[in-house]
């Protein structure tokens, strides 16, 4: 049987930078070259990074899509890789497309190419374009109409593109009526917990259906809400597992492979009308040589370990991404601040770190004090900032009392971390995590400013649970945990009055966090939440409270989305509502 080396590139990408991403794609084709690799392949939009969302809609970056794809062709062979095929995912645009309503304007494409000798010599487009959770694909793009299949050194090399493999249909029983010996499908699927399991079993699937073998290339890095977590994989036909690349690494995977020979050249018109669009690159195969490379079979992290890398890659992405270098935390000597905190300090780095202490009349000494430990424990810069002035000159002037009393407090934190912001040139972090979120338990104005939200899409529960799991991390690698122990076993209190925890208002976060699940998570309805053994009462409380909050919420800044279901573009409900599960 033939041989084929091949190389996945599970990299991270920009959006929008066309130039910075080519230099990305040439280092590591050059890296792939160096290791003898004969065919190379790239994540989903590589070029011009993912999602590019409205941009897809702007005829000038996808003419600027266009152009860099042909001057990545020409510099790969100028640097002497013109003889090695290399698959890149790009910004196209349709050329037969007719403008028609409903289309997208300018007929997108999230596409790619094969790049050989210099030259374009192969473009396809997406075929199953996803509408669901965060992807919005059918607003921004049309679908591609062929099976594209690529000779290389005598083995016929089909192609596909994400979501051509989580639907059914199209191109994966397409390239087993052609006959193809390998199936490589270039991705950018974000992550969600437990996403790595689903995945494995999905490629496993596909590659006994396509008959072949398939190599599925995943991204990595961050884009806004996104993460993107690697794991690249091969699975041989019978669906064994070949190689599995490490999650929320970059790097290249490279392996040697035995394929069927190629026959005749497929063509025509095959499974779910999709056009045959075959290209010969190589026809003699590769002269016989002792498999060397078998790309390995990285270790998978535990759950907790997951969630955590995702958030630290999410934060470190948006921080990076946006062109700042360092991170403002205000810090109450709570789990929320406190965990934040540890995840910037892995994110940017301690140094890179400022944490305030913005003690109120009503602070606890020992939450002044778990805040300044976390400090030495971490390393981070700290100064402490007290409110007590401020709040006496605003109640002087205007008498607040209750609730307004309280947030007043939370307001004139968020004015002084915004301050500071402006002056130091920090971004500001919002510490708020998807409990408080769900109910309004936040503060506009207050504890909800930032520019970012590191623990937006964690629920209290599991912010304790990943605050355990990073201190005992640390004492696995004979590090100082970075957690004070106080801030994890502490009732939680915002500490706006005298004795104030937060059950005052909320269910115990067990029970609410598993109620919040079934409404927010899984779109369950108050009947079907009370079935699943809660009481009516506390349902109908809970659903008036999260319902309540919606414009909070939508006044929220970004944060890493680690569910299948976050705050934002995967739940898009009206802010003005008069629909209510909790209402008979």
């Amino acid at each position: 049987m033939p041989q084929l080396r091949l190389a996945l590139n599970q990299i991270d990408a920009t959006v929008g930078d066309l130039a910075h991403n080519a230099e990305a794609i040439v280092r590591w084709t050059r890296h792939a070259a160096e290791q003898g690799a004969h065919l190379v392949a790239f994540p989903e939009m590589v070029l011009t990074g993912y999602p590019v969302e409205d941009l897809a809609l702007r005829s000038s970056f996808v003419h600027a899509s266009r152009a860099a794809l042909r001057e990545l062709a020409v510099r790969l062979a100028d640097e002497g890789f013109g003889g090695l095929p290399v698959v890149v995912g790009y910004l196209d645009r349709s050329e037969s497309a007719r403008p028609a309503y409903g289309r997208p304007a300018g007929a997108p494409l999230n596409a790619a190419a094969v790049l050989h000798g210099g030259e374009v010599v192969l473009t396809f487009a997406k075929h199953h374009l996803p509408n669901y959770g965060v992807f919005d694909e059918f607003r921004y793009f049309v679908p591609g109409d062929t099976l594209p299949v690529v000779r290389v050194r005598g083995v016929d090399v089909a192609l596909a593109i994400c979501e051509d493999l989580w639907q059914e249909g199209g191109r994966v029983p397409a390239t087993r009526t052609v006959g193809a010996g390998l199936l490589v499908s270039i991705n950018a699927s974000p992550y969600e917990r437990n996403k790595d399991d689903t995945r494995l079993e999905l490629v496993r699937k596909r590659a006994q259906e396509a008959g072949c073998t398939v190599a599925y290339c995943a991204m990595i890095g961050g884009q806004d809400e996104l993460v993107f977590d690697g794991d690249s994989i091969v699975v041989d036909a019978a669906g064994e597992v070949v190689a599995r690349a490490p999650q929320f690494a970059e790097g290249c995977v490279v392996l040697d492979l035995e394929l069927p020979a190629a026959g005749e050249a497929p063509s025509g018109v095959v499974d779910d009308g999709l056009r045959v669009d075959h290209v010969v690159i190589s026809e003699e195969p590769v002269p016989a040589y002792e498999p060397e490379l078998t790309g390995g079979y990285a270790d998978r992290l535990d759950d907790d370990e997951e969630v955590y890398s995702a958030l630290v890659v999410g934060l470190r992405a948006y921080v990076a991404k946006n062109g700042f270098r360092s991170v403002l935390v205000g810090l109450s000597g709570g789990i929320d601040s406190a965990l934040v905190a540890a995840i910037a300090c892995d994110a940017v780095g301690a140094g890179n770190v400022y944490g305030v202490s913005m003690p109120s009349k009503y602070s606890s000494e020992h939450s002044k004090g778990d805040a300044a430990e976390l400090a030495r424990r971490t390393g981070l810069n700290f100064r402490t900032v007290p409110i007590e002035p401020m709040f006496d000159a605003y109640m002087g002037a205007l008498g607040l009392t209750g609730l307004a009393e309280e947030n007043l407090q939370s307001r004139l934190r968020g004015t002084l971390l915004m301050a500071l912001s402006n002056q130091e040139g920090h971004i500001v972090l919002a510490p708020g995590n998807k409990s408080e979120l769900a109910v309004g338990y936040s503060t506009l104005y207050g504890d909800s400013v930032g520019a970012y939200g590191p623990i937006k899409d964690v629920y209290k529960t599991a912010v304790y649970r990943l605050a355990e799991w990073r201190n005992a991390a640390a004492r696995e690698r004979g590090q100082t945990p970075p957690i004070p122990e106080a801030s994890i076993t502490k009732p939680p209190s915002a500490e706006l009055r005298p004795g104030q925890v937060d059950t005052d208002s909320l269910p115990d976060y067990d029970v609410l966090d598993r109620l919040l699940e079934l409404y927010v998570d899984r779109d369950q309805g108050k009947e079907a939440i009370v079935a699943a053994g809660f009481g009516e009462e506390l349902v109908a409380r809970t659903l008036r409270m999260v319902d309540a909050a919606e414009y909070k919420r939508r006044q929220y800044p970004p944060g890493t989305k680690i569910s299948a279901k976050g705050f934002g573009k995967d739940r898009r409900l009206p802010i003005t509502n008069r629909w209510r599960e909790h209402v008979a």
